[in-house]
């Protein structure tokens, strides 16, 4: 997450926020501001929460000076919503969009990808962190599959969606220039 979230700049979007795994990271990016949108109204409490944590503890450790006037408290809102539809969010808005772990769990993971390319700025960035198929490892795969199903109700995670194929459906919409592939 923070190898992902340092190409983070300016105005960011995350998208799929959670309950705000991703707040430290944010810190140590180059983000200015960070607007969470999550759907779970839970999931928001525990993220609003998380963030007032983090900038109690960086007023604590926060040494202010005239020439230093940015606070913590500006950086972070969280809002619930729908990833599918941001028609909250203004087009070409943000400096970088940010989704980890989340395309697995949405009805549309396309519709998602269009909002996203549709409120990122025309020179800015998105970022994903995602798990799905293995091309190479087949093994890993066709065990995903076997247990798809039953993952998916239990945790509603799609884990074995193809990423290529998602992609693919928005390539004329959007330059792919980094794609970056680990595996276990």
């Amino acid at each position: 997450r923070i190898l992902l979230t340092t190409h983070a700049s300016g105005t960011c979007l995350e998208v799929g926020a959670g309950t705000g795994r991703n707040i430290r990271s944010f810190q140590a990016s180059k983000a200015q501001r960070v607007l969470m949108v999550e759907l779970s109204p839970k999931m928001c409490e525990q993220a609003q929460e998380k963030v007032q944590s983090a900038m109690e503890e960086h007023k604590q450790n926060q040494q202010y000076s005239s020439s230093n006037k940015k606070t913590f408290a500006t950086q972070f809102v969280v809002k619930q919503g729908d990833s599918q539809h941001l028609d909250f969010c203004p087009t070409h808005g943000f400096d970088t969009v940010v989704d980890t772990f989340g395309l697995c769990s949405y009805q549309d993971p396309v519709q998602v990808l269009r909002e996203m390319i549709r409120v990122c700025k025309p020179n800015g960035k998105i970022l994903l962190l995602e798990h799905g198929r293995s091309k190479s490892w087949t093994w890993v795969t066709d065990w995903l599959d076997k247990y798809a199903a039953e993952h998916a109700k239990n945790w509603g995670c799609v884990w074995n969606r193809d990423l290529d194929a998602l992609l693919a459906k928005v390539e004329d919409q959007v330059d792919i220039t980094v794609s970056s592939r680990y595996y276990f």
